[in-house]
This record gives structure tokens, sequence and C-alpha cells, in this order.
């Protein structure tokens, strides 16, 4: 198994961060779009994304109808709710660009058991690959955040989805009893990106970030995270990235470290 090739990058602002990311995403997007004629990408809900898919809304030239968008999770609620992901990337995202209907695949959650809208959700993958003429689910670009307990997507510590080798979408159930029902993609899917992006910030997240980038604690779900063949990215801003050593970080627009 190939090691991905992993950057970290740490910026002053979420503004400037949301800039780098939009810039690298465009870049990739086009490569992707001049040698096989599409791009895949697969997006996640929470609070820090939102400023880059505002970014990403207005990025001219960005290849939108040569690009499937697909949901990394999401919770078991209905698409009006506020805590509904796909909700928040419809109204951030992809009312403003021009993509088709039939490029979007986001996991339904209405009518239906959270174990059937993963099987649903899992059927709509499938038939993508088909029709692009692949096996297996490569998504170009996905997007992840980080939790405090350490989850990224709705891979929970401890729970049985991170075991999960033969789905490409589970239903999970997490832990603390207050969290709504979700649906994820598997770390199998996962790790068969091209190119992965983490994004965080705030204080709040420094502990954990530290635990999942340097100590790589390989209890936690973040830390699973290995593209097989492809590249990692960790996008933080400073206070996010501030427990990470100074050899392994840099700061600015443009700045980052590569890591083996």
């Amino acid at each position: 198994m190939l090691v991905a090739m992993t950057e970290i990058h740490i910026f002053k602002s979420i503004q400037q961060l949301a800039e780098f990311a939009v810039e690298k995403w465009a870049e990739i997007s086009r490569s992707e779009v001049r040698n096989k004629g599409y791009v895949s990408i697969a997006l996640s809900g929470g609070n820090t994304p939102v400023t880059f898919y505002k970014k990403l809304s207005g990025e001219k030239g960005f290849p939108w109808g040569e690009t499937h968008v697909f949901m990394v999770d999401e919770r078991f609620v209905p698409y009006e709710s506020d805590e509904n992901n796909y909700h928040m990337i419809h109204r951030t995202l992809l009312r403003h660009v021009n993509i088709s209907p039939k490029h979007i695949h986001p996991i339904r959650t209405s009518g239906i058991s959270p174990e059937t809208a993963a099987e649903r959700y899992e059927e709509d993958i499938i038939s993508y690959c088909r029709t692009v003429g692949i096996q297996l689910p490569r998504f170009d670009l996905l997007l992840l955040g980080i939790g405090e307990d350490g989850h990224t997507a709705s891979l929970f510590p401890g729970t049985p989805s991170l075991k999960e080798t033969g789905r490409l979408a589970v239903s999970v159930y997490p832990p603390d009893p207050s969290k709504r029902e979700r649906i994820t993609l598997t770390l199998p899917v996962i790790n068969n990106a091209q190119n992965v992006f983490f994004m965080a910030e705030g204080a709040s997240k420094a502990k954990i970030i530290k635990e999942v980038v340097e100590d790589k604690d390989h209890m936690l779900p973040a830390s699973m995270v290995r593209p097989c063949d492809g590249r990692l990215f960790f996008l933080f801003d400073e206070c996010a990235g501030s427990l990470i050593s100074e050899k392994r970080k840099q700061t600015g627009h443009s700045a980052g470290r590569l890591l083996p």
C-alpha cells in the first residue's frame, strides 16, 4: 500500500484558509476534467466549511458542468432542518452555481429509516460508478472536519462503523444519545479518495488536532484517514494548529509543510 503524501497548512484566518482551498480545488478539478472529462467531489457539513463554500461558489472557471457532488455524511433529519448538511451546502454553494441536478447526489432522509437511507445512498454511488466506468468510488476531492472527540465524517470513536469494509455507506448511531442518527461514507471509500482535505478552526480543536496530526493516535477516527494512493491536506487556522510543533508547521497564505 502506498502512503499518502501529507501537507499541513496553517493560516492567519479562516478567510485565508478558504482562499487557499478554493485555489487548490479549482486547480485539481480543472486538471481532472482535462484528463478524464469529469470530476467528483464529496462534501461535509459543519460550520468551518461555510466560508469555503461561499468562496467556491464565486470561483470563475470552476468546471461545474462536469462536476459530480456527493455527501460525506448526513444527519438523519429532514432537508428543511438547519441540522441537515445538504441543506447548508445547497444554501451556501450549490444553488449559486451552474450544475445539473443529475450531478448532485444528496442523502435522502425523508420517509425511510437510517438503514434504508444508507442502502439507497450506496446504490446511488454504485450507479454513478457504473456510469463513469469504475468499480469503486474514487473521489477526486473529499472534504472532512475533525470533531473535538476525534470523529470525522460520522465515524465516531469505538463504533462498529470504523470496522466496516464491505459497505460504501452505513447508518450510524453516535455514542452520545443526544446526537442525531447519521449516514456516512465508510473508511475504505474515504481512503480511496485521490485528495482528502481536513479543515478545522478554533482553539477548542487544538488538542485533538495535535493527537491526530502529530501523535497519530490510531484510536481516533480522524487518524484512520490515510488515503492509500493519494494526498492528504490539513488546513487549520492559527488557533486550531497552535499545538503542532514549530518544526512541522508553517504560517501564511501559501506556506505549508510536507510530512512523510
